[in-house]
Formats: C-alpha cells, structure tokens, sequence
C-alpha cells in the first residue's frame, strides 16, 4: 500500500544534495502545505481505525511520509559548519543536514520560508549544536553571536606569494603548503579552458590572476588547499557574473579570456588611479596585438620586477633597473619580449577585470604618471610622451 505514496519529503532533500536550487514555497497559500498535512494525517487515522486497533502500529510509519522530519529542542553537542558564498536556503539546508544540525533539509527550509530574515543568513563561519529544530538551527543562524569571525582581506594587485605570506601569517599553516597546493591551479578549481591562448604562445598553467581580493573568512582547521580553492571559488562566481569570459571572446577579437586576465593584471600593476585602469590596458591590447608598436611587445617595467620576486630578487624602481635588468634574455617576461607574457603578474580586482574586458577606445601606445595623485597622461605619439615625461619630472614624479 505504502509503495503507491508520493514520498516528496525528506527522501526527495536526500537525493537533491549539493545541488544549487532557491528555496520554495509551497504552491498556493504558505498555509495549505500544512492544511493538506492534517488532512491526511486525519484520513490516515480514519483508515486505520476502521482497519482495527492491531493495525495501529503502522501510524509511526505513515505519519512519517506526511510530517516534516524535525528534531525538538536546541541540540546537543556543539559543531562547526561553513556557508560557502554564494549559497542559496536549499544549499544551506543540505550543509546543516550533512553536519547533523537538523533531521531534514525541509525541517530549515520551512523555517526559513515563515522568517523574512532568513534573507540576511551570510556566508561564513557558524558554531550550531547537532540535533536542532529547524526553526531553532535558523534562530541560532540570524544571533550574530554565532558566527565565528576570522577575516582577512586580500588587497587587489597581490601576486601569489605575497598573498601566500599574509594567509601564511594569519593562519599559521606554512608558506610551503600554500606554494604546493598551489602549483595544480585545476585542482583547485580552476577549467582547464581558462589557460586557452589564442595568439599561439604555449599555455603555463599558474595560479596567478585566479587568487581573487577580497575579505575572507577563514574556516576553523582550514588547509592551504581549502582557503586557495575558496578564492578561485570567488573568482570564478564574480567573473561569471561579469559575463568576462563570453564578452571578452565575443569582444575582443582574437584574444582569449586567459589573455585578457594577464592584460587585467598589468592595468592593475601600472594604473596610478582606478578611472585608467582601463586606458592601461587599451595600451597593452595596441602595443602587442595592432602591429602599431614597433616591437609588438609590451615594454612595461613591472613584467620584469614580477620575474625579479619569482626568482627571489628584491624589486626595484624603473630608475634603478640597468639595461641588462630589462632586456635579460632568460626572463620569460622580458619586456622586449613580442608578444604576451606568460601569465599575469598579480591578482587584479573587479574594476581591473572590467577595464581588460571592456577598455576604453583610444589609440594610446604611451603613458606616464604625470602627478603625485597618480593620474598618468596617454598619448599615440612619442615625441608628446616625451614632453609628458618632462611634465612627470617638474612635478617631481620621475
């Protein structure tokens, strides 16, 4: 008899885990999901009665296909739960219900439905209690109190290793770890397809440029791989949301997502102020894939200083640099190089990946900051770079 049931309850939550799916309500009124409840549960025992008191024993087990699966009371022993970003209700109910906190994924969900604040739930960090109602896990969820906080921001323009250093210093796990987790970008999540060129260079897989700036928290007991996997994470939702990968290849012309990134991180490294970051990277595009500079290369002095931290070197300022410093033939970023380099050279933010996908028009090939504020002036013509630098100098830039 029980096999002709709907079992749409907590067997169905069971099977959806890990899936990316909203919350819902009930079709029709919030009420009637339960108003059909009682309705059957009274037809049930209408049924049963009339079967006879032996038969009895089998309401527990009917009772469980019409009511919502829900543990009483706060809990018991104390546990640790993360809410990754981006989680929606239903993928929050999946995490409470892996880690024991309630009985059912429909128990929080529910709860969550009849509370409008249930909206303000954060990503992060929770300390919970297994064996909660569902209205109580969610209760215990909105209480500030409860969430553990354990941020560290990430300032744009970081290269690997020194982001490797600060989550190094604020966690205690070693830079090494870090530097070994990190050298299998696609086990950390990054597709295979991100390292796609298009202008015939050989592809290096690195995980520079994927690590994205932001504030994070860090999960209690947290690995090297876990906090890298969760900023490639980060990464992959905000480009996805941007659309960059889709517009830079519809937009661009010839030039791949991954390139795009480098061209991000170089407008990152060279912009003086945020409203030319996408200048800069109008002068990458021109000077390597126009033909209009004479050496289609990029000629920029922050490729070589990325080079210089990579082999342990100390930077040093374009003034300091000798000509066997920028012209070094056994640096794969030098910058007389033609062509694009071979990755980025940090880890740009939101307004740099905007400025590489969608640039400015301009014909620029030259740039220099011309003022302490950083704005830079640009120009097509050298002999006006020139007369740019000489303005950089008065005002005691260069």
């Amino acid at each position: 008899m029980t096999d002709d049931l709907d079992l749409g309850f907590d067997e169905q939550d069971r099977g959806e885990k890990g899936k990316h799916r909203r919350g819902r309500r009930r079709n029709g009124r919030s009420g009637g999901g339960r108003g059909k409840t009682a309705l059957a549960l009274l037809m049930a025992l209408v049924l049963l009665g009339s079967i006879g008191g032996g038969a009895f024993y089998g309401f527990d087990r009917i009772q469980s296909y019409f009511v919502t699966p829900d543990f009483d009371g706060g809990g018991t022993e104390d546990v640790t739960i993360q809410i990754p970003q981006g989680a929606f209700l239903a993928d929050m109910a999946v995490v409470l219900y892996d880690a024991g906190v309630i009985k059912s994924t429909k128990a929080f969900t529910e709860a969550a439905q009849d509370n409008s604040r249930s909206r303000n739930i954060q990503p992060g960090t929770y300390k919970l209690r297994k064996e909660m109602s569902g209205a109580n896990a969610l209760a215990a969820m909105l209480d500030p109190q409860n969430r553990i906080v354990n941020g560290l921001t990430i300032p744009e323009g970081r290269t690997a290793k020194s982001i490797f250093k600060l989550l190094s210093e604020q966690t205690e796990i070693p830079v090494e770890e870090f530097e070994a987790a990190a050298k299998d970008p696609e086990k950390l999540g990054v597709p295979d397809w991100w390292f796609k060129r298009e202008d015939g260079k050989e592809s290096v897989k690195s995980i520079e440029g994927f690590l994205f700036p932001d504030t994070y928290e860090i999960p209690p007991n947290a690995t090297a791989e876990t906090i890298l996997g969760q900023m490639v994470d980060h990464f992959l939702s905000v480009t996805g949301q941007m659309e960059f990968a889709d517009r830079v290849q519809k937009e661009r012309g010839g030039i791949s997502p991954y390139e795009a990134l480098i061209v991000a991180s170089l407008a990152q490294a060279e912009a003086g102020t945020k409203k030319d970051l996408g200048r800069v990277a109008r002068v990458a595009y021109n000077r390597v894939y126009t033909g209009t500079f004479d050496c289609s290369c990029l000629e920029m002095d922050v490729t070589v200083n990325y080079y210089f931290e990579s082999i342990g070197q100390e930077g040093k300022t374009s003034g300091q640099m000798t000509r066997s410093d920028l012209d070094n033939p056994e640096n794969p970023y030098n910058r007389k190089l033609p062509g694009m380099i071979p990755t980025p050279i940090n880890n740009p933010g939101k307004e740099a990946l905007e400025g590489a996908m969608d640039p400015p028009a301009g014909d620029w090939l030259f740039f220099v900051a011309v003022d302490k504020q950083g704005n830079s002036a640009f120009t097509k013509d050298y002999n006006q770079h020139l007369r740019n630098i000489e303005k950089a100098k008065e005002n005691g830039v260069l």
